[in-house]
């Protein structure tokens, strides 16, 4: 009998050209999609929720696949992260990639188009010397950043929004780039600055976008004010810089 398999994922994504498969590359998908393949016995074709980027983390990725197939759910992740851990990417036993938990859902549900939104962080380490070993972990600005016009700006952000400007070129066609942000809050923990934004979906490098216009706030190029004209013209060229993929993280999917 067919059944219907919702995995949590996370992942390292210094080592992945990006979540979606692709020839001759090496991406999440296709290295979850080959070992679970190999547990099933059967050929498995994972729909995930995110598409993330070449670079870019995550802590609660969520991806669903149907089959028939033996394995109890619950014995996927020991299963599947065994044999990850042993991959050519493993170090002292332990892949870039795991799966966090395994549970059986409804026939008619899908990972992607059952969510109801997504939270991701982004991380700027804001210190006067950079940190090599964290290059792929974080966004590394020197300058100090004005915490509080950023989170003026991050005001004008929230809500109900066209955001066109906050969309990179190369993404899928959307009917509509009106989205809603939930929350956005921005706190600095130690040497980071952690901005966090959930919200019911999110166009192609948006957060990334956000993080970067923001980063601007903080280093003086732009007024918080601005935010609101940048939003109202919708002019991807009035917004900020798209942020490095190594301080992005996937951190919840909502459904």
């Amino acid at each position: 009998m067919e059944r219907n398999i919702l995995l949590t994922i996370e992942y390292d994504g210094s080592g992945f050209h990006g979540w979606q498969r692709q020839p001759q590359v090496r991406t999440v998908q296709g290295e979850l999609e080959k070992v679970l393949t190999h547990i099933c016995g059967i050929p498995v074709a994972l729909n995930g929720t995110s598409r993330t980027d070449a670079g870019v983390h995550a802590l609660g990725q969520r991806a669903s696949f149907k089959g028939d197939f033996g394995i109890p759910a619950d014995r996927i992740p020991l299963a599947v992260n065994n044999l990850l851990a042993g991959g050519a990417s493993a170090q002292n036993g332990v892949g870039d990639v795991r799966i966090i938990s395994a549970e059986e859902v409804p026939a008619d549900f899908h990972a992607r188009f059952s969510s109801r939104g997504k939270m991701y962080r982004y991380i700027i380490r804001n210190l006067p010397e950079v940190d090599i070993f964290k290059r792929h972990y974080c966004y590394q600005i020197c300058q100090p950043l004005d915490l509080a016009a950023m989170k003026q700006a991050a005001e004008y952000i929230a809500g109900t929004h066209d955001f066109r400007c906050f969309q990179a070129a190369g993404g899928q066609e959307r009917e509509t780039t009106v989205r809603t942000i939930h929350s956005l809050s921005i706190q600095k923990v130690s040497e980071n600055i952690i901005i966090e934004v959930s919200g019911d979906g999110f166009l192609y490098n948006m957060v990334r976008i956000i993080a970067g216009t923001l980063a601007e706030v903080g280093m003086g190029k732009k007024n918080p004010e601005d935010v609101i004209e940048i939003i109202e013209s919708g002019d991807r060229q009035k917004a900020g810089h798209t942020a490095p993929p190594g301080g992005l993280y996937l951190i919840e999917v909502y459904y």
